[in-house]
């Protein structure tokens, strides 16, 4: 079987695989993979060639023909600051997703991956889109009171890019035209202000802005984090560590899984209720952080990311701010479908491949 677009989306303990011919789905498939199996590689880019073959394994054993692939497609990772758009895997992004400048996730390999993959399909351009680094902020979003450190936009741009753009379709309207405020809840959780197709305002949630999530921390108490630092109790690995993989539910409540947190909060577990409608509380509180950023002129709030599936979750929030506008859910990711698109829109002559530099 034929096909031009590949789909490839490496997760902490999942390979997403999904092949395209132009925009149809022809197949998709999540593999799995044990914390046993994982715990072999000592960090998460020597997990490249692992997932490469296990992409590669499961092609040929659904007998795809790789002979008409154009694109091997995957999500950006934690790079330098760019605009929204589509970047060939060159040899400067292959440097900086190694040798990031923010951090170590596994949203760093995504690139590597596809590039591993494309080498091995003649012809294939390894691509990745709208990274987390999209930076579209306004200059007054940037100041802090401490000259010298800025925000910075790091945030969900794939997902939250993609689910403005289809509410806005549904209304048969442009996302250009759009003022939205959007809600990316999952593992790290990232709410963005949409003014116009730009995104001038967000949480940068992956070091500890905003909300806390599944395994973030959020914002904290910033004297206790400077007598945190130096109390000789955490070294600066655990502390980043509780920053940005051990904090959030995880640290509070021993578990990522929301499913189970709901069933025991309807146990009665009234501690596991209180930290969830805490995480609720602080997502509409950046909600209405952004809707002042917009200026009161906003025309829906979309909320989106796996934790988008909990009716608890949605619940709490939607009570606090059903006052500043319609409210959408978008429950999961919408991710593989916006890469296969901007592809697409690549093979199409609809946009061009940038040069990341």
């Amino acid at each position: 079987m034929t096909f031009n677009i590949l789909v490839v989306n490496p997760k902490d303990k999942v390979t997403q695989i999904a092949v395209f011919e132009n925009f149809q789905l022809l197949y998709i498939n999540n593999r799995r993979h044990s914390a046993e199996e994982l715990s072999q590689f000592k960090t998460v880019y020597d997990q490249v060639e692992f997932r490469r073959d296990v992409i590669l394994k499961e092609l040929h054993n659904n007998n795809f023909d790789f002979s008409k692939v154009k694109f091997v497609i995957s999500r950006g990772g934690l790079i330098k600051p760019v605009h929204s758009g589509i970047y060939a895997v060159n040899e400067s992004l292959r440097y900086d997703l190694m040798n990031s400048p923010i951090g170590i996730d596994i949203i760093n390999i995504g690139g590597l991956v596809a590039d591993a993959v494309a080498a091995e399909m003649e012809g294939a351009r390894a691509l990745i889109a709208h990274p987390t680094t999209v930076d579209e902020m306004q200059d007054i979003a940037r100041i802090t009171g401490a000259p010298g450190l800025e925000r910075k936009s790091v945030f969900h741009a794939l997902n939250q890019k993609a689910v403005a753009k289809i509410y806005a379709e549904s209304l048969k309207k442009n996302y250009n035209e759009l003022n939205l405020i959007v809600a990316h809840m999952g593992n790290g959780t990232t709410v963005g202000a949409h003014c116009k197709g730009k995104v001038i305002d967000v949480n940068q949630g992956f070091e500890g802005d905003g909300p806390f999530s599944m395994i973030r921390c959020g914002s904290l108490p910033l004297g206790d984090v400077v007598k945190m630092c130096f109390d000789g109790k955490k070294t600066k690995e655990e502390i980043f560590a509780l920053l940005t993989h051990e904090g959030g539910i995880k640290a509070h409540l021993g578990t990522t899984d929301i499913t189970e947190t709901e069933n025991r909060i309807k146990d009665g577990d009234r501690h596991a209720r209180l930290i969830i409608e805490a995480m609720a509380y602080q997502v509409a509180k950046s909600i209405g952080e952004m809707f002042v950023a917009l200026k009161g002129e906003v025309d829906a709030i979309l909320l989106t990311g796996d934790l988008a599936h909990s009716e608890f979750v949605v619940k709490n929030i939607r009570d606090h701010v059903d006052c500043l506008g319609q409210v959408i859910i978008f429950p999961g990711d919408n991710e593989t479908q916006a890469m296969a698109a901007s592809a697409f829109r690549v093979i199409r002559g609809e946009i061009e491949i940038s040069e990341y530099k």
